[in-house]
């Protein structure tokens, strides 16, 4: 039981680790006030679980803790869902409706478009 609880912790943190670097590297690149950071990583993440979680419980007999391990944990830590709740909410209550706007459409739709791009790769 101890080791569900410890490979979680220990892809949580790989994951919010991967965030935070990744989320820097990219608002240091590309800059400006739309939160693409927060898009991009949400974006990967919804790709890699489309594609993990197709392989892990349908092609791969693989020990389930490995979805513990990369889907709860570090997935769970990677995706940023919360912060582009608050950034969509704060570009609002700045008066930049439409880019909180365009930070929903094309989180959802780019989002959706990654988890099926994901799980359509992994059934190859």
């Amino acid at each position: 039981m101890l080791t569900r609880y410890l490979l979680v912790a220990a892809g949580g943190g790989a994951g919010a680790l991967t965030r935070y670097i990744a989320g820097a590297a990219i608002m240091t690149r590309f800059g400006g006030r739309f939160p693409l950071g927060t898009l991009v990583i949400n974006v990967t993440g919804s790709f890699l679980i489309g594609f993990l979680m197709t392989l892990l419980t349908g092609r791969l007999d693989i020990d389930p803790r490995w979805r513990l391990l990369l889907v709860v944990g570090f997935l769970g830590g990677f995706t940023t869902f919360s912060s582009f709740e608050w950034e969509t909410y704060s570009a609002a209550r700045e008066g930049e409706l439409w880019a909180g706007m365009l930070n929903v459409v094309s989180s959802v739709m780019l989002g959706y478009a990654a988890v099926w791009l994901g799980s359509m790769l992994a059934r190859r």
